[in-house]
């Protein structure tokens, strides 16, 4: 019974935010399509498991990150660029031929859909490594702030892939589509280093920018379905 309310913790605050989004849409998604991209989010995560390891092992030796400089440059270099360029490919390859891919919302969506298909394992795997210790608290604490996370550099990234597939194909925003939920997903973690007292003060910042974060997203979330009713019409 235990292991079934793990599962449940891990997966409902995913499935929220996965029905947000397709609600939010206005032109439903094919289900298979949204199915595709949530799958193929998910296959990146053991991959992800073992690029991490092997840059850990490269930039640290059998050590672990230790002090702030050192958990920087693991949060950026390690997680957030391995995680986002593994999400970028599973997207582009959802969206290289999809005939579907006719609204500026659809990048978000497709995007979310891939990220938080990440989001899930990883999330699942979280708690069923920490079932002895309180996996309670860590799935709240997840369910309220790694998931969102992994929610909103998606939306970071959907928003940047469809301005520059809808825009013209501009170098810059073709940049963006990584380089903004790299560096959001870099801080993040950054911000979490649980040194004492720096730990403390991080995480007033981190809550400060991920209040913010949350509304830049929403933002641009209404700003594409704007766009695509003005497209309508």
């Amino acid at each position: 019974m235990e292991f079934l309310l793990m599962m449940i913790a891990g997966v409902l605050p995913v499935l929220a935010f996965l029905i947000y989004i397709f609600i939010k849409d206005s032109k439903k998604e094919p289900i298979s399509l949204l199915v595709k991209a949530f799958v193929l989010g998910m296959c990146t995560c053991v991959p992800a498991i073992f690029i991490e390891l092997g840059i850990d092992a490269l930039l640290f030796g059998d050590g672990e990150a230790e002090g702030f400089l050192e958990n920087a440059v693991d949060s950026f270099m390690v997680a957030a660029f391995t995680e986002e360029s593994l999400k970028l490919l599973m997207l582009w390859f959802v969206l290289r031929k999809n005939i579907f891919f006719d609204e500026h919302f659809d990048g978000i969506t497709y995007a979310v859909f891939v990220g938080l298909g990440f989001a899930v394992v990883e999330n699942v795997f979280y708690l069923i490594d920490n079932a002895q210790d309180g996996w309670v608290w860590l799935a709240i604490f997840r369910g309220l702030l790694s998931v969102p996370g992994h929610y909103a550099f998606a939306v970071l990234m959907g928003y940047f892939y469809s301005l520059y597939h809808f825009g013209g194909r501009r170098f810059r925003h073709l940049v963006m589509t990584f380089l903004a939920p790299f560096l959001a997903h870099g801080i993040y973690n950054s911000l979490l280093e649980p040194m004492p007292v720096v730990g403390y003060f991080s995480l007033v910042i981190l809550l400060v920018l991920f209040y913010f974060m949350q509304r830049f997203c929403q933002k641009k979330l209404t700003e594409q379905l704007d766009k695509d009713r003005r497209f309508v019409s």
